[in-house]
């Protein structure tokens, strides 16, 4: 097993209209969608030599995933998407209605949290555009469109990885990490052995995305119909979309006929005013690969696991991945931690997406109920509780929702008397300097290891060797003030303009060590400094479970 030792400089290359592919490179990511894209501008950002490959030449142009919440929103910042890079319809509501009991249940989704509207819907191909186009502006990224893989060999240090580079023939590249973000068919995962456990369910649904509709909405809405369910949503750019179950015996070519489009759409306007940008039936899946890595090969979105599109977390699920992975390869590549960390991605991961599938399949449950009875009742008893307040707020206000916070992984473990959660993220809000640039927190803390300090100077009582090591590790120090405070002219300091941080989750005084993910590693009082960070620098050395490796055994082609 490596130590983490840094290896020796790749070549770095620009690819052009021929230009040959990279035959070394730190991280290959197989699959350039959302998920891929957005790891590899979060590699590049750690300075990695990245090659990604997509077997398809163009981006698919038709609407699939339409939803993100604040946390994606959030995990895109840190990819450097700024709010105004792709167009977005903040959602203000999600309702649930019945047709005999009206509206039974209602989501608030108004208003921003961490910095980001709670919910909102987009347009896919303009946010894979938007990553590519981030991508092309670093000269350590290689994008090979058309290009397939064929199999994996891990040898001591590297994977080699066999290529279908189209009309150039098979190319090799050796690669210190491979990431499979190849979607729900992954052949990433084929090849590491793992299974995908999980259901595939029985309904089919019939998915319609259309542009200048007579009647728009400016909400999301699941009509709760046992005779067929429609979830239904806005979308940018004039767009609305329809989910229709299928009813026993309807095939895909009845559903897809231009008939049965207009006969389904007519409750919302005269389809021929509408401009039909995508009909097709699909069946949906609620699935999670046994592990997240094996070896040198990681899997990550669609490749690892598929949720059920009820509460629109398929694509978050993804990006949560590539937020979590990307910082523990960067480290691990530089030398700056021990590569048993990779470890943690399956063990933070796995069980959020699973919490995640459960709740996904709850909803699904609400959304389509088996016959009339069970539909009056679960309604009903819904309906009911929206007279007790606490069952409501918890509801309306999605406590149901999982957090994202680990139970175990790269982290000390405890609480502390501030609300920092360790294993979780930290809390974002507007800060300012002493120049007065006005930010984002996550911006100023940048994609790196933080000690932050909240009210003071976290660096001035660090002794020497652990600031060191520290350092060592990529790590550098920060400070956050509350308003109006002034820590002196040696201090970093970022001003807390809105209250994010004071006095509600941390008291003055306090210093937190925090990931380049945003998740909390450890805190507590500035006088335990120097013991908070050499606990966190521990966690970043210390071995855990040996690394699997791949089969010997991996298929030659697709």
């Amino acid at each position: 097993m490596e130590t983490g030792a840094r290896p020796p400089a790749v070549e770095d290359k620009n690819l052009g209209p021929g230009d040959p592919l990279p035959t070394a490179v730190d991280v290959l990511i197989v699959g350039c969608g959302p998920v891929g894209a957005t790891i590899a501008n979060l590699l590049a950002g750690h300075g990695l030599h990245v090659l990604v490959i997509d077997k398809s030449v163009e981006i698919y142009m038709a609407p699939r995933a339409i939803a993100l919440d604040n946390e994606a929103l959030r995990i895109l910042q840190l990819a450097r998407v700024d709010e105004g890079d792709f167009e977005k319809v903040a959602i203000s509501q999600v309702r649930l209605r019945s047709p005999w009991l009206g509206e039974f249940g209602r989501i608030n989704t108004l208003g921003a949290l961490d910095g980001h509207p709670k919910l909102v819907t987009f347009y896919q191909p303009e946010l894979e555009q938007c990553l590519r186009a981030k991508l092309a502006q670093f000269d350590r990224v290689h994008v090979g469109l058309g290009v397939a893989l064929r199999g994996l060999t891990e040898l001591e240090d590297h994977v080699l990885a066999s290529l279908d580079a189209g009309p150039a023939g098979t190319h090799y590249v050796r690669a210190r990490y491979v990431v499979g973000a190849d979607g729900a068919s992954s052949l990433v995962r084929q090849v590491i052995g793992q299974d995908f456990i999980g259901k595939t369910f029985n309904e089919d649904w019939l998915i319609v995305d259309a542009r200048d509709v007579p009647q728009p909405i400016d909400h999301v809405e699941f009509i709760c119909d046992h005779r067929r369910p429609v979830p239904h949503m806005t979308a940018p750019g004039g767009r609305e979309r329809w989910e229709f179950m299928l009813r026993p015996g309807e095939t895909r070519e009845q559903m897809e006929s231009n008939t049965r489009i207009r006969e389904l759409l007519a409750p919302w306007g005269d389809v021929d005013q509408m401009i039909i940008e995508r009909k097709a039936v699909y069946r949906f899946h609620a699935r999670a690969v046994s592990a997240f890595s094996k070896g040198r090969v990681f899997l990550a979105g669609d490749a690892a696991h598929i949720t059920p599109p009820f509460v629109g977390q398929g694509l978050v699920a993804g990006l949560r991945d590539a937020a979590n992975l990307s910082w523990k390869l960067a480290l691990v590549i530089h030398g700056q931690a021990s590569p048993q960390i990779l470890d943690t991605y399956d063990e933070e991961r796995r069980p959020h997406v699973r919490a995640m599938i459960r709740l996904a399949k709850l909803m699904g449950r609400l959304v389509m109920p088996v016959n009339g009875a069970v539909a009056l009742c679960t309604h009903g008893v819904m309906r009911l509780a929206q007279f007790i307040p606490k069952a409501r707020l918890y509801f309306e206000e999605m406590h149901i929702k999982p957090a994202n916070a680990c139970r175990r992984g790269l982290f000390v473990k405890g609480r502390t008397e501030s609300l920092l959660v360790r294993g979780a993220v930290v809390p974002q809000g507007w800060v300012r300097d002493a120049a007065g640039t006005q930010c984002l927190s996550d911006d100023a803390l940048g994609y790196r290891l933080v000690l932050a300090g909240f009210g003071i100077d976290a660096g001035a009582a660090l002794d020497a060797t652990t600031k060191a090591r520290f350092y060592a590790a990529g790590g550098t120090v920060m400070n956050i003030s509350y308003r109006g405070q002034q820590l002196g002219a040696r201090a970093c300091a970022w001003e807390d303009l809105h209250g994010a941080f004071f006095p509600r989750v941390v008291p003055s005084g306090w210093v937190a060590v925090i990931r380049p993910d945003k998740t909390i590693m450890n805190d507590g009082p500035a006088t335990d400094v120097n013991r908070i960070v050499q606990e966190s620098l521990t966690l970043l050395q210390k071995p855990s479970r040996a690394m699997q490796t791949l089969p010997e055994a991996v298929p030659s082609s697709v």
